[in-house]
């Protein structure tokens, strides 16, 4: 991608915005903010959230009795239920904040991101859904090492599990201190002690029930307040888009013109908000891009992992069913709350620096908005929510990483499947705690860093490495355990080196001179997805040993319990 692009990205100071959907998923690198004077209204409605869901956490640990409690809340949440969950696990802060904030910057150009989010889901929903649900019993692992061989394929799915996880939670706990520091006046080492004692909190003592709730909460607060700013947006303008983006258009073409521009020039640079712009400068960056966006959703562990919370296949695709809406609602949302932004924020100077420049940087465009549009009352609520989303996504990514060392590793490698459900239990809080200090610490850490690449790197990893592994292993017979374990450390090395010799880490991060870096696209996905997949064919084509028939001798039985669901039910249950 070119350095327009990073300029961009850097202007929208969303670090989700590299690459994230995270989404999902992912968190704004906020840059740095300054100390603000201590909003009141906000911390009294982030601390009615907080006691309302330690009180969910503290119910939940009374039904957290065994590790497919932990994992998966028993395999009792309804469709409707681990929609929303998923949604509210999706829809990330940087979602929020970051999508508004480029099209506030950009127009048209800022949907790239919503699009390509929600494109995801459609390969989710006929693709994985339903033999995730048939075929695992906690974690993608299962899915991925079901007819192949035990210790190396989990082996590998751990590795690429807690590599995305590390990344995530690194950003998601940069991006909650800066945020808060921002909003609440609180210092950044304090937010993210609390985000971290919180986040260890739900998972230890509620584990898969507690953090569930936590983001079927998080999510209808979110959808609740964006389409509060929304409606109140449209409003305004009499429910009339085309009077929405006319005034967008005219602002954007007076600041233009106020900036030294010629009426000609300004003209243009209004127009421009309604047309495809710069984003992405060329078609290789443009399909390794979306590639990312599209397949990375797909290999998230965190997402997937949401799968073995329904008691059927049924319910798994009514989930991806009901996420899809929500998310898809959402990012509509965001849309209009971007112009919003144009209209209500740039046009008032109490938003704006003197440089002219919003308060807080730009990805506080909707923070602002929903001051504009609702006092500060509901800036209160707006700032919980926006809190509450980081602490949701941080929560899903944690019990993601916990499971992958107590259930893949420790139980299934370490014990050879033997190991006790409260053993298990045991080592996954453990686990749970260690990812918590570490997160905390690094977090502290990067303070100063630019994150975006971590985010980057996550859905990099996953589109390159968990995605290629599981839809080979659930596709196609020929797949071998040798093929999968080489071609997928091929798609997480490759993925992990081309980040780093981009333009966001090499110049960017690193400090090398513009210009200089090796690899000249900040999106590996396009290649290192490719070398994943290729490895893994070429791997396992010429595989010729005794294990080697066995996984393709395992691939019908496979097949059959993907396709009808026979023997998932007593295989899950405990």
């Amino acid at each position: 991608m070119s350095r327009i692009v990073s300029r961009i990205l850097t202007t929208a100071a969303v670090a989700g915005l590299a690459l994230a959907p995270t989404l999902a998923l992912a968190a704004p690198d906020l840059g740095p903010a300054e100390r603000q004077a201590t909003n009141w209204t906000a911390i009294i409605m982030f601390g009615v959230f907080v006691v309302g869901t330690l009180y969910i956490t503290k119910w939940a640990a009374g039904r957290t009795k065994s590790a497919s409690d932990f994992y998966t809340a028993g395999g009792g949440i309804t469709g409707f239920q681990n929609g929303l969950a998923i949604a509210g696990d999706y829809m990330s802060a940087a979602s929020f904040l970051g999508i508004s904030a480029a099209v506030m910057i950009s127009g048209y150009d800022g949907l790239i991101y919503s699009i390509g989010f929600l494109v995801g889901w459609p390969i989710i929903t006929f693709l994985m859904a339903e033999r995730l649900r048939n075929l695992g019993k906690f974690t993608f692992a299962d899915v991925a090492a079901f007819r192949f061989a035990q210790t190396p394929v989990r082996i590998f799915a751990a590795s690429g599990t807690l590599v995305v996880v590390a990344f995530y939670l690194i950003a998601q706990m940069v991006g909650a201190g800066q945020l808060i520091k921002l909003l609440f006046g609180l210092d950044y080492w304090i937010a993210v002690v609390i985000v971290g004692a919180l986040m260890m909190v739900y998972v230890l003592f509620g584990g898969m029930t507690a953090t569930t709730w936590v983001q079927i909460i998080k999510a209808c607060l979110l959808l609740g307040g964006a389409s509060f700013m929304a409606l109140s947006v449209l409003w305004h303008y009499g429910f009339s888009p085309e009077r929405l983006f006319a005034a967008a258009v005219q602002i954007k073409t007076d600041i233009a013109a106020q900036g030294g521009a010629s009426p000609e020039a300004a003209r243009a640079s209004g127009l421009s908000i309604m047309a495809p712009g710069t984003f992405i400068a060329d078609p290789i960056s443009a399909i390794s891009f979306g590639m990312a966006l599209m397949f990375g959703t797909a290999g998230l562990p965190h997402i997937l992992m949401r799968f073995f919370t329904v008691p059927s296949a049924k319910e798994a695709r009514k989930s991806v069913m009901w996420a899809t809406g929500w998310i898809g609602y959402f990012y509509l949302l965001t849309f209009i709350i971007g112009f919003g932004a144009i209209t209500f924020v740039l046009t008032n100077p109490s938003f704006l620096e003197p440089g002219g420049g919003l308060i807080g940087g730009n990805n506080m465009a909707a923070v602002h908005l929903a001051q504009a549009v609702g006092g500060n009352i509901f800036l209160g609520f707006i700032s919980a929510v926006a809190f509450a989303t980081i602490l949701a996504v941080v929560a899903g990514l944690t019990l993601s990483g916990a499971s992958a060392v107590s259930h893949d590793i420790y139980s299934t490698v370490i014990k050879g499947g033997k190991a006790d459900s409260a053993s298990e239990l045991k080592v996954s809080r453990i686990t749970t705690l260690t990812l918590g200090v570490l997160a905390v610490l690094l977090g502290i850490v990067f303070e100063k860093q630019n994150i975006a690449f971590m985010v980057s790197l996550a859905f990099a990893v996953a589109a390159s490495a968990n995605f290629p592994v599981l839809f080979l292993s659930i596709l196609w017979k020929g797949t071998t355990t040798l093929g999968a374990v080489v071609g997928g450390f091929l798609g997480l090395i490759s993925s992990v080196l081309l980040t780093v010799l981009s333009p966001a880490v090499w110049e960017a991060t690193l400090g090398n001179p513009t210009g200089s870096a090796p690899f000249p696209y900040s999106s590996p996905a396009l290649f290192s997805m490719t070398i994943g997949f290729v490895g893994i064919w070429l791997v396992s084509i010429l595989d010729r040993s005794r294990r080697a028939q066995i996984d393709r001798d395992g691939f019908l039985p496979q097949q059959v319990r993907s396709e009808t669901g026979i023997g998932a039910s007593q295989a899950s249950s405990h």
